[in-house]
């Protein structure tokens, strides 16, 4: 297999590493990349990095140049993956409406959905989230309860979703809610586009063991959608649903690139930080530990490249992308469990000032939210031996 990139592509790094030198935050390539604190001014924070991608062309660069895309090909899109994962550049605030939402109403939306909402996607003028997740319908989705009843021309929707990344900062939301009750649990669902703001809507955020909020708890209080935001048919959210957590399982296999860095700061971490006067990477066990997470982030580079070269040659996602979720948020978690251990009893020191990083502690907490969010390890492993090594359903 041929892991060289062509010209063009190697012209397209070239581009996207100079634009990035020019555009990215004051000091951020010299190591100080650090959010603002309060979810406010981290939020403007975030909303204005959203903008300045859209004003540069880097927003949904494969989305087709008739939707405002860059119209680039998935091999681009793979190197520009790698290159925001190589100077660790901010988070994409609409990362569910550009990966997920966006690429669901290009595929099945109306013509009315498309020119409403997707431009507003890509300049991060509409912020979105996604209600799935309810309090007794995390991995078993199709158990969910919250409603939603016609009233004339509209519908009215009543319940409550959890763990609803950034929903305090969002302007829409895509809702799954039950139409329906007689038939099988994952059948009366229907997808809807709500509007966050109005009355109706509370939202409580959850604070999470990183010191964040990003999840929160939305409560639905007859909120009101038009009967032109419903996604797809009535009652035909189950599939609805599955296309877009497929493009969500890609989005999240992406951070794939964020895992290689990761391993690469670990090694540094090693190479550095001292016991006995020696540094940590000469012990054998702290060496053999490393060439362990290097053959294994390796293997997930290369099973994300299997699965892509898939994709291009079936023009969608399928469910090999659980594979790479699966690697990731586990691995990752593993990881960076391991790089907070390096640290020993400085660990404890959360201070931007302290002697270690305290990014590995955050982040190794937050990695216990990735295991869950986007489908639970447990789901994902169901999905592989389900639909990719042909097992027999659980039947209990």
């Amino acid at each position: 297999m041929d892991f060289s990139f062509s010209e063009q592509e190697e012209a397209f790094r070239k581009e996207l590493r100079l634009w990035l030198e020019k555009n990215l935050p004051e000091g951020w390539l010299e190591g100080k990349r650090i959010l603002p604190e309060g979810e406010k001014e981290r939020g403007s924070f975030l909303r204005d990095w959203q903008r300045k991608l859209y004003e540069g062309n880097w927003t949904g660069i494969s989305w087709p140049k008739e939707y405002g895309g860059r119209g680039a090909s998935l091999m681009e899109e793979v190197v520009y993956q790698q290159e925001m994962s190589r100077v660790k550049a901010p988070p994409e605030l609409n990362l569910i409406g550009i990966g997920m939402v966006g690429p669901t109403l290009m595929q099945i939306g109306t013509a009315e959905q498309k020119s409403k909402y997707i431009p507003k996607i890509l300049s991060g003028e509409e912020i979105w989230c996604q209600g799935y997740s309810e309090p007794n319908a995390g991995s078993d989705l199709a158990a969910l309860q919250t409603r939603a009843s016609k009233e004339g021309n509209s519908w009215i929707i009543n319940g409550q979703k959890i763990w609803t990344s950034f929903a305090h900062l969002s302007d829409r939301c895509f809702v799954l809610a039950r139409t329906d009750n007689t038939g099988k649990k994952h059948q009366g669902i229907t997808a809807f586009l709500v509007d966050m703001h109005q009355e109706g809507i509370e939202l409580r955020p959850i604070h999470q063991m990183n010191d964040q909020s990003d999840f929160n708890e939305v409560f639905f209080n007859d909120v009101v959608v038009k009967e032109e935001d419903i996604v797809g048919e009535i009652n035909d959210g189950w599939r609805v649903s599955i296309t877009l957590l497929m493009h969500e399982r890609v989005t999240v296999a992406r951070r794939i690139f964020d895992l290689q860095e990761q391993f690469n700061d670990l090694v540094k971490m090693a190479q550095t930080l001292k016991k006995n006067e020696r540094p940590l990477i000469e012990n054998p066990m702290v060496r053999s530990q490393l060439v362990d997470y290097y053959a294994r982030t390796r293997g997930q580079l290369l099973n994300y490249y299997r699965n892509l070269t898939m994709q291009i040659k079936n023009g969608h996602p399928g469910p090999e992308g659980s594979m790479s979720k699966l690697g990731y948020s586990d691995l990752g978690k593993e990881m960076f469990g391991y790089g907070v251990k390096l640290q020993g009893a400085y660990s404890t020191l959360w201070k931007e000032d302290s002697c270690v990083d305290p990014s590995w502690q955050r982040t190794y907490m937050t990695f216990f939210g990735y295991t869950i969010a986007g489908g639970t390890s447990e789901i994902q492993k169901n999905i592989i031996a389900e639909r990719l090594l042909g097992l027999p359903k659980d039947n209990k």
